[in-house]
């Protein structure tokens, strides 16, 4: 396992982390997570020779503790931003706070099938003789 690799592309999810708090509103986050899962796909596949899966695996499981720990800590501030997701989170059965951080891990287990997906996508399409 490339462990410096997954950590560097984790970054992406620490970016996301702080601009979805303050500037990217929960209606286009999708789009950015978008092109970064394409992009950390692609590198995955190319700088990584075996195990693309769990690479994408592990990186999108770091994404959620970058976004799972920013929401949390600065959750005062991404509820300002938030309204929608404020209002959900009122009908929960747990704090707010409590939620993000059972949802964090699941969603990031979820996107981290996806991106592990993608990776092996990647590499296979990218390893294919001429």
């Amino acid at each position: 396992m490339n462990w410096g690799l997954i950590f560097q592309l984790s970054l992406f999810g620490l970016a996301m982390a702080i601009a979805t708090v303050f500037v990217i509103p929960s209606t286009i986050e999708p789009l950015f997570w978008l092109a970064i899962f394409v992009v950390c796909a692609y590198v995955i596949a190319k700088r990584c020779e075996s195990r693309h899966f769990l690479h994408g695996l592990f990186v999108s499981l770091a994404n959620c503790v970058w976004i799972t720990s920013a929401h949390v800590l600065l959750f005062d501030a991404y509820i300002a931003h938030h309204q929608r997701e404020a209002q959900m989170m009122s009908q929960m059965p747990f704090s707010p706070r409590a939620m993000m951080l059972i949802t964090g891990p699941i969603v990031g287990v979820v996107s981290g099938l996806v991106l592990g997906l993608l990776s092996l996508i990647a590499a296979r399409v990218l390893r294919r003789p001429a």
